[in-house]
């Protein structure tokens, strides 16, 4: 858990999912931002850390479509680092195992409309927490919810990690309501509720976008 830590954000253009809710929809044109080598990123990560400094987090879009990238910086620049990944391609990720820190792994519901096949989906997401684990990798999954999302939604993908993973005491699943908050006027119950029912298999916490909060870019 990061929470709370000073970060350096690197986003990276192209996704591989369409999700309905999501926030930076640029970041999916894979021609969107400035096309950088790893010296020059390099360079611009350094001219922005600071005393507080934690890490950087590679984000999206979907950073593992620039899983050799990514491998480059970080074996050249001994970067510490959080992965923010949808979880959709475990052959990528096992790429970076042993150069990241730390990864937060964005599980999907049916309702986000992210693919055509949900269940295939599922299925390539608990195959990366898999490799994570099995890897040591600090690790925490993500579920972003809306007030529509129905609870036995969330208690049978909670279920289902439970049920695949061996040992879950080091999987957290963070709760993340989706923003902007004032969606959730009156509806703070159902992110209760939805706790709750996570929490039948799952350590939870439930913790909105803290950079919005704060009005932070």
């Amino acid at each position: 858990m990061l929470l709370g830590r000073r970060q350096v954000f690197v986003r990276f253009s192209g996704c591989n999912l369409n999700c309905n809710y999501c926030d930076t929809p640029s970041s999916r044109d894979s021609n969107y931002g400035n096309e950088f080598s790893v010296e020059t990123l390099y360079k611009k990560i350094d001219e922005l850390i600071t005393p507080d400094f934690h890490s950087i987090s590679l984000t999206g879009g979907e950073p593992l479509l620039h899983a050799d990238f990514i491998k480059d910086l970080l074996e050249k620049y001994n970067l510490p680092t959080l992965l923010e990944t949808n979880g959709s391609l475990p052959d990528e990720i096992t790429k970076l195992t042993e150069v990241i820190d730390y990864v937060s792994l964005d599980i999907k519901l049916p309702e986000h409309e992210a693919v055509s096949n949900w269940d295939d989906l599922m299925n390539r997401e608990i195959e990366s927490i898999k490799i994570l684990i099995e890897e040591g990798i600090n690790t925490y999954c993500k579920l972003v919810v809306q007030p529509s999302t129905q609870t036995d939604t969330v208690g049978f993908i909670s279920a289902r990690i439970k049920e695949e993973i061996p040992d879950t005491s080091k999987l957290p699943l963070i709760i993340q309501p989706s923003s902007p908050l004032e969606y959730w006027a009156e509806k703070n119950q159902r992110l209760l509720e939805i706790s709750e029912k996570a929490g039948e298999h799952l350590n939870v916490l439930t913790i909105p976008q803290v950079h919005k909060l704060l009005k932070l870019k």
